[in-house]
């Protein structure tokens, strides 16, 4: 008996890999042409995904292109779910019932994937039609502008909105009644949050439109003053590129707009950017003195041959104020490369304090206050 058993058990693990084998084929015998058309596209477009985000999202961080890319291939893995389902498991034994909802799931997941893609497609083609093409460090980049991102929200909002419907009739929702539900259930929430992206949204638009805050521009904001770049204007938030800790800031397009932005890179003038330095030197020094001890610092600047400084124009050089202990000096002078602003200012500030060593000029603010001894008596009063 036992051994009767034993032949049994080994007989069925003999079968066990033919009958997955027969299960295996049984279920791709199930599979039509249009199943494995399906198939073939998804498994491409997982494959070309990365190329496909890359291709159409611009300038993005590494973040949020994997974010993309992901949601693409889980879109299709859903689909070659859905799909692989519907022909094995949803079979003519199976009824209506069942090969309805899987031919429903297959194409809302179908409209999603093709929605998303439509926009980041439209969200391209604007940008490359009605964007602004700069130049960086990472070569030639087009950046959005008023009317490139005002038109893709309008074709994005018009994707969306017939996605919505589609999958709301899809999904089953064939009544005005049951449609407007749905549609009024995002409304009402829509509503709810619109203080949370709204402004962020408009204040962007704004900020475009004003030209005032393009991408690439050198701007000053905050208090104290930070010197930062424009690196991306996004739909709720603006990138900002601290120069001089080279550091990113992220500031909402609400704040950013409330604030008052001194935008270096819009020149008032065909001269280009006039920079100032001041310094305080006391009262002894001869402003003969002062004034030579400026302009040879800033021609030795100049013979070096460093672009970055017009010296078409001569160095101003003007009292700017008369305190209590020292004459404060400003000179003013004009750069053609507002990207360089630091290092101008540094080498500039390096030769007047060499300069002004050789000069026997001292720039430290000198103390005029007469202490008192406080523990003396005071003089009596006669």
């Amino acid at each position: 008996m036992l051994l009767n058993n034993q032949v049994k058990a080994k007989t069925r693990g003999m079968h066990y890999p033919f009958s997955m084998i027969n299960a295996i084929t049984e279920a791709l015998s199930r599979l039509s042409a249009i199943h494995y058309l399906v198939i073939v596209i998804n498994l491409l477009l997982m494959v070309m995904a990365k190329p496909i985000i890359l291709k159409t999202s611009g300038k993005k961080t590494e973040r949020q292109i994997d974010f993309g890319v992901n949601l693409l291939r889980v879109l299709n893995l859903a689909i070659l779910t859905a799909v692989c389902y519907n022909a094995i498991y949803s079979g003519p034994t199976d009824g209506q019932e069942g090969q309805g909802f899987a031919i429903r799931l297959i194409s809302i997941l179908v409209v999603m994937y093709l929605a998303y893609l439509a926009a980041n497609v439209a969200s391209y083609v604007m940008r490359k039609r009605y964007g602004k093409s700069t130049k960086n460090a990472d070569g030639n980049q087009i950046s959005d502008t008023y009317h490139s991102r005002i038109l893709t929200l309008v074709v994005s909002t018009f994707i969306g909105i017939v996605a919505l419907i589609t999958v709301i009739r899809i999904a089953g929702f064939s009544s005005l009644l049951e449609a407007g539900g749905v549609i009024g259930f995002i409304g009402v929430f829509l509503a709810l949050t619109q203080q949370a992206w709204a402004p962020d949204i408009i204040s962007g638009l704004v900020l475009l439109n004003s030209d005032m805050v393009s991408e690439g521009d050198l701007i000053e904001l905050g208090e104290p003053v930070v010197l930062t770049r424009v690196f991306k204007t996004k739909i709720f938030h603006t990138v900002l590129i601290d120069v001089v800790n080279n550091h990113r800031i992220m500031v909402s397009n609400s704040k950013l707009r409330g604030q008052t932005i001194h935008s270096l890179s819009k020149f008032a003038s065909a001269r280009g950017l006039r920079e100032k330095l001041s310094f305080k030197i006391g009262y002894d020094t001869d402003s003969d003195k002062v004034k030579a001890m400026f302009i040879e610092a800033f021609e030795e600047v100049i013979n070096e041959g460093d672009k970055k400084i017009d010296n078409s124009h001569p160095l101003e050089i003007r009292v700017l104020e008369t305190g209590d202990h020292a004459v404060e000096w400003g000179i003013f002078y004009y750069i053609k490369d507002v990207q360089e602003i630091i290092a101008v200012r540094q080498r500039l500030m390096e030769s007047i304090l060499d300069t002004s060593v050789e000069h026997g000029i001292s720039l430290s603010t000198p103390n005029t206050h007469v202490v008192t001894n406080l523990t003396e008596a005071p003089p009596a009063l006669t």
